[in-house]
């Protein structure tokens, strides 16, 4: 199985393998298929033969036999796979199962994930903080009116009932606060995406006030993110953990909410994922914005020369807040912003802090991560960098990690009927978790391609 197939199916694998119409026994991606890539269907009742028959044509474009029974002990099922990836044309097309029914009518086409793109990363736009949005979707508006213009005051920093500007940013997931550690993630993941796929996304419109502007839509979006995140920079290099109302507010609109809200404390893991966001922006946004570059950069260094003089974890005081904790210790954020430091700046002192604490993991890559473990991040930097100086020996050791990693997600997917890449259960946010096993698979298969 070529994992760059598993990169396809793995990031709409949960979303999307259920048929919304025709017969919900037969489960396939319903957003399509790429014209040279995999393309199964589940079925979950006995059947042997299936037929792919062209729209609105009614014409058979292919057929076959189905394989298995492969017995499914999570969802107590036995299925049956159809496997159609010999079908390369073009066009819209459903999957007829004899002795069961039909799917949702699919398309085929080279840019058949393109509107999926669209709608994913400009949901980000509608998440903003501190301006109006709006968007149209399937003839439904969702907006909101500008909202958290006051953010933020600096009572539990030190600096009294007094606001400094921390506008911009996105909203946390379920409410509206706004947290460093786990933007870390988002922000890292976006801009890795842009290193790896930007000629492929850089003139993609989201429809975004910026659109037209002097930044790639793409960037324009991230930097809303960055805009926030250096606000949260102290005058020594610290980093504030989070801008937060002391409570959660009630599900109601987010101009609604005005409650006053504040800088929290800071923290280590949060300074140094601020590090690691600064440090790709700074050479990321070189060719669009020098100035902007630089105040990154600049950032960026600050920040790292303060996680060098306090080298302890350093929880942040969060006790008069019962809003999100993202408490998480910095081992994995300080090995994340020494790599991001070396690939942006080139200097000798981030690449040895990296290889230091990269050869202190004894287990390089990890198969199941989030916010709260962002070592992979720093680990694909490391791998994928151009520059010279790296230890061959570590890098052996990680990209060996890496590979088995990957392996093992292909097999699972292999093992499974419904190409499932998780392990024994399922949890709130793993549709995250299978975005990163995809993103495993895209490094592990840039490094050492499995035809």
């Amino acid at each position: 199985m070529q994992r760059t197939m598993m990169m396809v199916l793995a990031l709409i694998m949960l979303s999307s393998m259920i048929g919304s119409a025709a017969d919900t026994n037969i489960r396939l991606n319903s957003l399509g298929f790429l014209p040279d890539k995999g393309k199964r269907a589940s079925i979950n009742t006995a059947c042997s033969q299936f037929t792919v028959i062209r729209v609105p044509a009614g014409t058979t474009a292919s057929s076959g036999s189905v394989s298995g029974p492969r017995r499914n002990t999570d969802t107590d099922e036995d299925i049956y796979t159809a496997d159609f990836s010999a079908l390369t044309e073009e066009g819209t097309f459903y999957l007829n199962v004899e002795g069961v029914g039909r799917s949702p009518d699919f398309p085929i086409k080279k840019d058949v994930y393109n509107f999926a793109y669209y709608t994913a990363v400009r949901a980000m736009y509608l998440w903003r903080c501190g301006c109006a949005v709006s968007g149209v979707f399937n003839g439904s508006t969702y907006k909101h009116a500008a909202c958290h213009m006051s953010d933020a005051y600096l009572d539990y920093v030190g600096g009294g009932h007094l606001i400094s500007p921390s506008l911009k940013g996105w909203h946390d997931a379920g409410d509206f606060n706004k947290y460093t550690v786990n933007a870390g993630i988002t922000v890292g993941m976006m801009l890795d995406a842009w290193e790896l796929f930007g000629p492929l996304i850089e003139n993609i419109p989201l429809d975004i006030p910026e659109t037209g502007g002097k930044f790639p839509d793409f960037l324009a979006e991230v930097k809303w993110e960055l805009d926030w995140l250096l606000t949260m920079q102290n005058s020594d290099g610290s980093v504030s953990h989070k801008v937060s109302a002391l409570n959660f507010c009630a599900f109601i609109m987010p101009e609604a909410e005005t409650a006053d809200r504040f800088f929290v404390p800071w923290g280590s893991a949060a300074t140094a994922d601020f590090v690691a966001m600064t440090a790709m922006a700074a050479r990321i946004y070189k060719p669009y914005d020098s100035l902007y570059s630089r105040q990154c950069l600049n950032a960026a260094i600050k920040s790292y020369n303060f996680l060098a003089a306090n080298p302890a974890d350093h929880q942040p005081n969060q006790s008069a807040f019962s809003t999100g904790g993202y408490g998480t210790t910095d081992p994995d954020d300080r090995l994340w912003a020494a790599a991001e430091m070396w690939e942006t700046a080139g200097e000798q002192k981030y690449l040895m802090d990296f290889e230091t604490r990269a050869n202190s993991q004894s287990v390089k890559v990890d198969i199941d991560w989030d916010w709260g473990n962002v070592k992979n991040l720093g680990m694909f930097t490391y791998l994928l960098s151009k520059r010279a100086g790296k230890n061959a020996g570590l890098y052996d050791a990680i990209k060996t990690g890496l590979i088995q990693v990957a392996d093992g997600i292909v097999a699972t997917r292999n093992n499974h009927g419904y190409g499932r890449t998780l392990g024994a259960t399922y949890y709130w946010g793993c549709n995250g978790t299978v975005a990163r096993q995809t993103m495993v698979l895209q490094i592990a298969n840039l490094l050492s391609p499995n035809k």
